[in-house]
């Protein structure tokens, strides 16, 4: 499967780790363009090769993490979603002092799935720090939980197969505006939590 990263900061290079070493396709791209990731992708290895924005949110699974504001920079001018699944790994953070954004009442991924129609977005990937995020899911007597959220059971279904295939354990809080919210940061009480799932 090709798998697309857009944005390739800490939360970024843990997921493009995993995927390419699941055997993924990986395009990774970041705002100051592909010459800037030679070295990164030399570390991810074979699977892993430096794309443009446009070139990774074509794939068939697009992860999202970026700053908060640039967000709806970064959504703009992508290719025709056409149902494609995009994984929502942002957090609304504004800095300084760690404050919430201004969502209109909604969760930050109900945001981003205004900005990407016709996309099946699911919230995943957001909740742990990077360095834990991008280690072994797969510990003694069980596996790391992944929280994730979304509107489509579906979307839901096959981002949990993704990371299971990593090791992930995932746990589905449902919907956007309901799951979203526990898993959201700041303001929600998930993020952080470092949890097993026993074997």
């Amino acid at each position: 499967m090709k798998i697309g990263i857009i944005g390739a900061g800490s939360i970024g290079q843990a997921l493009a780790g995993h995927m390419a070493k699941t055997g993924h396709e990986v395009m990774v791209s970041n705002s100051r363009g592909p010459e800037t990731l030679v070295e990164l992708v030399r570390r991810l290895g074979p699977k892993a090769r430096a794309a443009t924005r446009q070139e990774a949110a074509a794939a068939d699974v697009v992860i999202l993490s970026v700053p908060w504001e640039t967000v709806p920079e970064v959504m703009s001018g992508l290719p025709a979603w056409k149902g494609r699944l995009l994984i929502d790994a942002t957090n609304p953070v504004l800095l300084p002092g760690f404050r919430l954004a201004e969502l209109g009442g909604r969760t930050s991924s109900e945001v981003v799935a205004s900005l990407a129609p016709g996309a099946r977005v699911v919230k995943a990937a957001n909740t742990l720090l990077a360095a834990v995020l991008a280690a072994d899911p797969r510990q003694p007597g069980g596996r790391r939980v992944l929280f994730m959220s979304g509107d489509d059971e579906g979307a839901k279904k096959e981002v949990g197969n993704l990371f299971g295939q990593v090791g992930f354990a995932t746990v589905d809080l449902g919907s956007l505006s309901v799951g979203g919210r526990l898993q959201q940061f700041p303001g929600g009480p998930l993020p952080t939590l470092n949890l097993l799932k026993l074997d």
